[in-house]
């Protein structure tokens, strides 16, 4: 005897009516509990949703391109009475939950934009006891390092990751055996369905117009590439993106699991392969510039050899393709801060009875703020195809925070809302936990534009480097004393260097003139911030 079970689509937070792009099993196939059954894609991410079952598929009710929600029905499947027996006697009833000791996986909360991200350090061992909110593990992207926190109590069970592994939203760290509800930890994080390790040896047929990179110009992509392939889905969807076999590449994660990265090396090595057969620079740099030839420098002398941190080496790879992609332009200009330090110097006081440092920065950033109101242009950003803008409705700026293991740029949210006290609690506030690797994903996004402090080191201009998708950035470098010119007499005032890059593609000369112009209006009459 037989039951005929349900398999639906769970509760997949904010998402809804999410396309269908893969089928991953057919009629007939066996499958496992956690066995992923399709594949679906938002404009945000993909996930693979896992059956809630063992048994036999008796019935598929979704095919490519469907569009689905919570509780859409996926597949039948045929499952023996003796399994539903056995789950349903290991199930405990809502009241033992409760009370009974219960084993909770802990999974990568919601990391924002942020996707396959390393793990740099384990903090626990298995036999460990946590508490709520106890960092686990510390994960490292091109912008940050973070810690995950626990979302429960109790004593670590099993660790599911080590330290080089990439790990996304809804992959479990580990496993903790405490006395929290399930239904507690299900309200407050959700684990979304993991990607599965392998991929089902069976699966439904899908549309081949898949673009085409291959080894050779006869070479077809198969959809097998795709299907089967070891890699995540978001792996998947970059791969048919760019037109990539995955069965042309090998694995460099756990298992020979592909990553983004393996996707991208076989890319280069694709075009740079083309690029020389017709001519092309096959040893050259990027965009065909010519490499730095290595130099054995132990020839006139002793040396020593220090790796760069993973937050240096892939933040260089991103100015450098900034700088590549961009046509960028620095306006240099000098504000009178004279009466904005009269000002901050008559609160010090004040501040320091609340517990409040107020810096000069929190100035320049409400000024900014203000200054981007009047030229929404400078608050925008470039669609990929160059032929539109987003303008932003929001005053978000972001501020380069200088760390032990990088450059970190925080962002301060809302600032036109919010008042110079409460700037510089936030601010201060960020900084710390930004140089303690303390920081959240969320907190490192959404900046309008940002600003890059030199004042407290010194030097009298330089040129920032504008960090995409912003079209602005403002360099700020240590004011000093000046005589200024009347109209009748010379006067000591605190002039302060301002430099501002913008991309060229949306912002001419005029343009970055007139809005330096406004800043150092307003940064020079704190008044005026009231105004905008």
């Amino acid at each position: 005897m037989s039951n005929q079970i349900e398999i639906r689509v769970p509760d997949i937070g904010e998402f809804d009516t999410i396309e269908t792009i893969e089928v991953l099993v057919a009629v007939g196939d066996v499958v496992e509990i956690d066995q992923s059954l399709i594949t679906l894609e938002s404009d945000k991410a993909s996930m693979e949703i896992p059956s809630t079952h063992a048994g036999t598929i008796s019935e598929l009710k979704v095919s490519v391109g469907d569009k689905l929600s919570k509780g859409d029905l996926i597949a039948t499947v045929t499952s023996k009475d003796e399994v539903t027996e056995v789950a349903s006697e290991a199930a405990p009833t809502s009241d033992e939950a409760t009370k009974e000791t219960t084993t909770l996986p802990v999974v990568v909360p919601d990391l924002g934009e942020f996707e396959e991200i390393e793990v740099i350090e384990l903090l626990v061992n298995v036999g460990d006891e946590v508490i709520l909110d106890q960092s686990l593990i510390t994960l490292e992207s091109d912008k940050a390092s973070m810690e995950i926190p626990s979302t429960a109590v109790g004593t670590v069970q099993s660790i599911a990751v080590s330290v080089g592994d990439r790990l996304s939203k809804g992959d479990v760290i580990l496993e903790i055996t405490g006395s929290a509800a399930p239904a507690t930890q299900t309200a407050s994080t959700p684990p979304p369905p993991k990607p599965a390790d392998v991929a089902p040896q069976s699966a439904a047929q899908k549309p081949a117009n898949k673009p085409q990179l291959a080894a050779s110009p006869t070479h077809k992509i198969a959809d097998e590439s795709y299907r089967k392939a070891h890699a995540s889905p978001a792996v998947r969807k970059f791969a048919r993106q760019l037109g990539a076999d995955l069965l042309l590449i090998t694995g460099s994660g756990r298992k020979n699991r592909i990553l983004k990265e393996d996707v991208e090396s076989f890319i280069k090595t694709t075009m740079t392969n083309v690029g020389s057969n017709y001519g092309g620079a096959a040893h050259g740099g990027g965009a065909g510039i010519p490499s730095i030839p290595e130099v054995d420098f132990t020839q006139f002398g002793e040396i020593e050899r220090v790796e760069l941190s993973r937050i240096n080496i892939l933040t260089a790879e991103n100015l450098h393709r900034s700088w590549l992609n961009l046509p960028m332009v620095t306006h240099h200009d000098e504000a009178d801060i004279t009466e904005l330090e009269a000002f901050r110097k008559s609160i010090k006081q004040e501040a320091a009875d609340n517990n409040i440092r107020v810096t000069g920065l929190v100035f320049h950033i409400k000024a900014l703020a203000a200054a981007l109101k009047q030229f929404p242009r400078f608050n925008s950003s470039l669609a990929a195809d160059g032929k539109s803008l987003f303008y932003k409705k929001y005053f978000n700026i972001g501020i380069a925070v200088d760390t032990p293991a990088g450059l970190v740029v925080p962002v301060l949210k809302g600032v036109d809302q919010k008042s110079i006290y409460q700037l510089s609690e936030e601010m201060s506030d960020l900084s710390s936990r930004a140089r303690a690797k303390k920081l959240k994903p969320n907190e490192m996004q959404g900046a309008s534009m940002t600003i890059s402090s030199l004042g407290g080191i010194g030097g009298s201009a330089f040129t920032p480097i504008v960090n995409p998708p912003e079209v602005a950035i403002l360099g700020i470098t240590r004011a000093k004393m000046q005589p200024v010119w009347d109209g009748s007499d010379f006067k000591p005032r605190l002039m302060c260097p301002l430099d501002l890059t913008y991309d060229h593609r949306v912002i001419d000369g005029a343009e970055g003139a007139r809005f330096m112009a406004h800043y150092c209006k307003v940064v020079g009459d704190i008044r005026k911030m009231l105004l905008y």
